[in-house]
């Protein structure tokens, strides 16, 4: 919207909220009349004690009319105290009216679209709280200002009237040349502060969705893509910065002209003015008005206006947005970035040709090596291993032994010290920028659900639409649809914040089975689930096509593996269940731990 089309936009809404309170600015206005006399006394009185007082001779006379100044600076002090009373009246109704308008809009829009009333709008935080306090100080200070201005004002060319009219023809051109540049400055300044407004939003609202995804941008090697959102918007509003700075710039120029100019004018004048009857007392009465009061004022109002005033109009606009239109069916927040940014990994399309050739080992490291730090002693050390298609291998070992490590080598999340990593015969890092790497899907131990229905957080791993009988199978298969009925349904909208950490993993536990990636890593995500439940998952996924590769948090899933990696130290063992107790001590071990508290 164009800057004139905002600014009637706010102006209507201002007027009908103005026309809504006239007692209050009555109130205003009347304690306002005696600032005006305050200040038409402090000059007039300084006049005429020099001119009837003590350049004539008459010290009593010339006190007396200082005593009349310093009433009228009590009267003037009297009258702000019931301006303040009067403003509270006019401003705390505004920040209640926004404060009532920002819900409804947050209701409008969560309305509008359901699927993210559970996600949050930074948008409506950001108005609710910070932008409603911004507008209730910018409103309370530009009220106070301007009304002072006015009335200061005119009480000043009052005085100055009627002390020599002449006087106003040297102070007036400087004044309103200043105001001149001053007002050329507004628009350009609102239109900076609005799209920094604009981008501090934006900012917030990605950071945020950032924040809730980033596990899933690491996994699917996301992070410069998402970094460089991030970095465009801070250096537009860096850009933004320095843009205000310079109208800033020009806006203090204009204050300089309209504060100082009219003196130096006045100053300068004075000798014309003497020479046409103009007597000394007028000129020490009119640079009182425009030292003590008007300038002071004026400098007041062109900051205020300058500052607060665009501030307000351009965060007033935000509370006039229209609300949001019902009935539009947008895709549910998380879907989209689910999509393509998937927490398990790596979301993969159904179509066969993404599958690796037939021939190639699913997974394949050869002479691996990583270390978390140059200097660092190796977690991984000369690991060689190969797992074919449709395999199943457990991997176990002591706790931080390097069995996440493992499955992140795996998929490509680390970049190996040495040696080579390939799943389905290619580098298992993809190339950057090229999106989710579609082989292979990443469950970790903190098992991704987003807010948005049962079925997308089932199926959000398929790039496609999937039938209600997939998901029933998957559902039955994983044993999850007890689970479902009971959140609803599949089309019910789901919580993560209401689910236990075992119903967030058995919900990503069939979404990887629906999943078409033909590599599955879990990485310990099982661990919330009870014995009897994790078998059957396992079972599942393990008669599900393609290969599992699964970290193991019980000996019970290694007896169910085809085959078990045990990582010792740099030491890794691998062989079937029943013969790694002969050539592993760690395993034998292990086993004889479990059966003992079997």
């Amino acid at each position: 919207m164009s800057e004139y089309g905002t600014w009637r936009r706010v102006s209507r809404e201002g007027r009908r909220f103005l026309r809504g309170h006239p007692r209050s600015l009555r109130r205003l206005a009347l304690w306002s009349l005696l600032e005006s006399a305050h200040t038409f006394l402090g000059g007039y009185a300084v006049a005429r004690a020099l001119d009837d007082g003590f350049l004539a001779g008459r010290t009593g006379t010339g006190i007396l009319w200082l005593a009349v100044a310093a009433t009228g600076a009590v009267v003037g002090a009297l009258a702000l105290r019931g301006v303040f009373g009067g403003l509270a009246d006019l401003v705390e109704p505004l920040r209640d009216g926004l404060v009532r308008r920002s819900v409804r809009q947050a209701i409008g829009r969560a309305v509008a679209d359901p699927g993210r009333a559970g996600s949050g709008d930074a948008g409506a935080v950001s108005r609710l709280t910070q932008q409603t306090e911004m507008a209730r100080d910018s409103f309370a200070g530009l009220v106070l200002i301007a009304r002072s201005f006015v009335f200061t004002a005119l009480g000043a060319l009052l005085g100055l009237a009627a002390l020599a009219p002449v006087l106003l023809v040297l102070v007036a051109p400087a004044l309103l040349l200043g105001a001149a540049g001053f007002l050329a400055t507004l628009h350009p300044m609102a239109r900076v502060q609005r799209a920094a407004l604009d981008t501090d939003e934006a900012l917030s609202a990605h950071a945020g969705e950032l924040a809730a995804g980033l596990r899933d941008v690491v996994a699917c090697g996301g992070g410069a893509d998402a970094g460089a959102r991030v970095e465009a918007l801070i250096a537009e509003q860096e850009r933004l910065t320095g843009r205000l700075a310079r109208w800033t710039a020009l806006r203090t120029l204009a204050l300089g002209v309209a504060g100082r100019l009219p003196v130096v004018a006045l100053l300068a004048g004075t000798p014309w003015l003497l020479g046409r009857g103009v007597s000394a007392g007028a000129v020490a009465g009119a640079l009182t008005y425009l030292l003590q009061s008007l300038l002071p004022a004026l400098d007041a109002l062109m900051t205020a206006v300058g500052a607060a005033g665009t501030r307000l109009l351009v965060v007033l606009d935000r509370f006039c947005e229209p609300e949001p239109v019902e009935g539009r069916d947008p895709e549910p927040a998380g879907t989209e970035a689910a999509r393509t940014t998937s927490a398990a990994g790596a979301p993969g399309p159904h179509a066969p040709s993404a599958r690796p050739a037939p021939r190639a080992p699913a997974v394949e490291l050869r002479g691996v090596r990583f270390a978390y730090g140059p200097r660092a002693h190796p977690v991984i050390d000369g690991l060689d291993l190969v797992v074919g298609p449709g395999e199943h291998l457990a991997v176990v070992g002591p706790s931080g032994i390097g069995k996440s490590t493992l499955t992140a080598l795996i998929a490509g999340l680390l970049p190996p010290g040495g040696g080579s990593v390939r799943v389905g015969g290619a580098p298992a890092r993809g190339v950057p920028g090229q999106g989710p790497d579609v082989r292979r899907t990443l469950l970790p131990q903190q098992a991704y659900v987003f807010t948005g229905t049962v079925r997308e957080n089932l199926t959000h791993l398929c790039p496609g639409p999937v039938s209600g009988q997939e998901v029933e199978r998957a559902t039955t298969a994983l044993g999850s649809d007890r689970l479902v009925d009971r959140l609803g349904g599949p089309d019910a909208a789901v919580d993560p914040s209401r689910l236990t950490p075992g119903e967030r993993q058995h919900l990503a536990l069939t979404a990887a089975y629906l999943s078409p990636a033909p590599l599955l890593l879990l990485d310990e995500a099982t661990c919330h689930l009870d014995p009897r439940t994790e078998e059957r998952a396992e079972r599942a996924l393990a008669e599900r096509p393609g290969t599992l590769v699964v970290v193991a948090h019980r000996i019970s899933s290694a007896a169910r593996a085809d085959r078990v990696l045990v990582l010792d130290g740099t030491r890794a063992v691998c062989g079937t269940h029943a013969e790694l107790p002969a050539r592993s001590p760690l395993y034998r071990d292990l086993v004889g731990l479990w059966n003992a508290h079997g």
